[in-house]
Formats: structure tokens, sequence, C-alpha cells
């Protein structure tokens, strides 16, 4: 199999740092992004090229796709995988947090597309996995904002997939479930103050800290996540849309076959909002 080149983002932890080492691992030539360089200096001292790339910031991906392209590193592989949650009720998230939690998982992903396509196009054609989530189907309490950013990718993946593909670019849409990584960590929740004095949902605030942190129970490791992804990658054909790890088929299913109404319900109990009737 020909070495490839893949760029990713959001190597410093998690399911992108997994599939920086298993890309790397197969022999493909792996370029890894973060916002902090330092966070990845490992990858770099075992002969990765890394580069510091926070994906919000349109110069630094310009910055990024010149120096690509001098030093002869033209992705044939680009992984959007940079991203966080925001969790917590939609009634207490502010303007500014939504704006942002969609300018890093949407906006910047498509940025990214639109600079790294071009070079792609040049080339005769390249691969662009967009890292979505189960989310994207199966929305809970306390996620709307995260499910929505994710939601909004795939649909943007969906309409670059039918219009990259003349140019002989593929896009496919990769649904994680539960991946153990730095995920709940990382997620962003409510200011403290308003969230557990003023909000309408204080008497179960700990329903709401919980999904923050949901995914990482009796999940799937994110190096084997990372092992099925890149020998999916590997194979001949690939199909638009992967579902990888634990619930990413269950959930969906739900999601599909049960009535709305009676899913509503159970999810109103699992997360506590039947006691604030």
């Amino acid at each position: 199999m020909n070495q490839r080149r893949v760029l990713i983002t959001g190597c410093s932890s998690g399911i992108g740092r997994s599939l920086c080492q298993e890309f790397h691992r197969q022999g493909d030539i792996v370029i890894a992004t973060a916002r902090r360089p330092e966070s990845i200096a490992d990858l770099q001292a075992a002969g990765l090229s890394t580069y510091p790339l926070d994906v919000t910031d349109a110069s630094q991906i310009g910055q990024l796709v010149e120096t690509l392209q001098a030093a002869g590193l033209v992705p044939d592989v680009l992984v959007n995988n940079a991203g966080y949650g925001l969790f917590g009720p939609v009634m207490d998230l502010s303007p500014e947090a939504i704006a942002a939690q969609f300018a890093t998982n949407v906006t910047a992903p498509i940025q990214l597309v639109q600079a790294i396509s071009p070079l792609m196009k040049a080339q005769g054609g390249g691969l662009i996995l967009n890292i979505a989530s189960v989310s994207s189907v199966f929305t809970t309490p306390f996620a709307g904002a995260y499910a929505g950013s994710k939601a909004a990718l795939r649909a943007f993946s969906e309409a670059l997939r039918m219009e990259l593909a003349p140019f002989g670019i593929q896009v496919v849409t990769v649904h994680p479930g539960a991946i153990a990584s730095q995920f709940g960590d990382n997620a962003q929740l409510p200011a403290a103050p308003s969230w557990s004095t003023d909000s309408w949902y204080a008497p179960i605030a700990d329903q709401i800290q919980r999904r923050a942190t949901l995914s990482q129970h009796n999940a799937t490791a994110s190096s084997v996540f990372a092992q099925q992804l890149v020998k999916r990658v590997h194979q001949a054909s690939m199909p638009p849309e992967i579902w990888l790890g634990k619930k990413s088929l269950q959930l969906p299913l739900l999601k599909r076959w049960l009535p709305t109404r009676l899913l509503d319900r159970w999810q109103s109990k699992r997360f506590g909002l039947n006691q604030l009737d």
C-alpha cells in the first residue's frame, strides 16, 4: 500500500493522539497538530511531523497550508478531529458559549476543508474524515449545544461528500460512540454561580455534571477505535459514514425504532428531569 500523508487536528490526547500513533505505526506520514505545541512534543520525538494549530484561527490555518506546501507535505488524508463538548441546559448557555462551540466543532473543520481541498484537487484527489459523534443523531438532555454542533457537522459533511466527489475527494463522516479519552475532563459547563443558584435545573445539578462525563463510562479505548478506523482507511473503499465504539450502533437504533414520546420519558427519568415536575 502506498504511503499516505495524513493531517490530523486535535492531537494532544484521546482520539487524535491515538490516530497519530496508529497511522504512524502503519507506515503513513503523520502531520500532527494541536493548539499547544508542547502537548505533542513527544510525537515529534517519535518521528511525526508536528505543527501548532488553533483550528479557530484562520490565519494559522493559512500559515499551515503554506508551510506544508513548502515542505512537500500536501495531505492525502485530512482528519478533522479537534473539538470539545459544551454541556448544560440550553436555558443556561450564553450566546457566546454556543457560538464558541459551533466555531470549533463546525466552522473550523469547514475552513480546513476549504483550505486543504484545493491542494487535494491539484494532486488528483484525497480523503477527508470528519469526526462527528453518535450525538449527531441521538440527543440527550444537557447536550443540546454539543449534539447540535455535531448534527450540523454531519449535514455539512453530507453536502461536501456530494460536492467534492467530482474532483476525486472522498468525504466520510465518522461517528464515535463512547470512547475513552480526556473528553469529559475538557467538557465545558455553564458558569457555576448561575448554574448552581439561579438555574431552573439547580436541584439536579449532579445530573448535569454526570452528562458531561457520561461518554467515559464503559468506553472503548481510543487505541482500539484508532486501529479500527485506520484499518478501514487502508481498505480499497470506504462507506459514506462509519459508526465505531460502544453505543455507536445501539443509540441510533433506539432513536429510529422507539416512539419519540417514550424515548423522551425514558431520557427525562434517566437524567432526573422528572424530579422537576
